[in-house]
């Protein structure tokens, strides 16, 4: 017989889910918008960013009840954690598609400075880590929110990749130096989003073990490793 308490988690990670396919839709209009040089690509990012603040209110608003009525403990009270703060962090990837257009409004006032190569690669490797990472969620799957989290390194290694390649050009050209510190502020909020994405992955192996990999997942990876060899 299924709990009627079981149904209500279900209904919550269908929020997050839901909230989570919105977040990476923002992030996709916003990046294609800087890509294809034309806002009207991102016409739904407002509208979007409404329903993604809607929803994180109201599985916010779900969590404190279940922990006010319902009393959960062991893995029902970690995933009722992890919900409020994968929530956040779903937000936060919003306000970074936010911020990319506000950064695309300025480019677009110049011309190009270099076709766009790795900035759309970041932007496929955070949706990426997104969207894994709650697939990791609702399939309790710790060891594929372990991979995430490593996957934070390619982000990390095209934003520093980015940042020396415009360098470059706003040390030849002064003149290109404004629309270079956009581009670098761009490359600046996909690793945030892929951070946040790692933040998530990381409440996965929380909720499903009941450990804390934060700050050390990669030194743990290796150790585990070692001990495989």
């Amino acid at each position: 017989m299924v709990r009627q308490f079981d149904t209500e988690l279900d209904t919550l990670k269908q929020q997050i889910l839901r909230m989570g396919g919105k977040a990476e839709a923002m992030i996709q209009s916003s990046v294609q918008a800087l890509v294809k040089r034309d806002l009207s690509v991102a016409d739904n990012l407002s509208q979007l960013e409404e329903e993604v603040n809607s929803l994180q209110v109201e599985i916010d608003d779900q969590c404190f009840k279940a922990l006010a009525l319902r009393q959960p403990m062991a893995h029902d009270l970690r995933f009722i954690i992890a919900a409020m703060k994968i929530s956040a962090d779903l937000e936060r990837i919003g306000d970074q598609a936010v911020n990319i257009i506000e950064n695309t409004k300025i480019l677009l006032e110049f011309p190009e400075l270099k076709p766009l190569i790795d900035i759309p690669q970041m932007a496929e490797i955070s949706k990426g880590m997104v969207r894994d990472s709650l697939d990791a969620l609702v399939e309790g799957d710790a060891a594929k929110a372990r991979e995430i989290v490593l996957r934070d390194d390619k982000v990390d290694a095209l934003k520093n990749q980015v940042f020396r390649e415009v360098l470059t050009y706003m040390i030849s050209d002064p003149r290109t130096i404004q629309v270079g510190l956009q581009l670098i502020l761009v490359a600046r909020h996909l690793e945030r989003v892929a951070d946040h994405a790692t933040n998530i992955a990381e409440d996965v192996v929380y909720m499903v073990e009941a450990k804390d990999i934060r700050h050390h997942a990669e030194e743990e990876h290796h150790a585990d490793k070692e001990t495989q060899g």
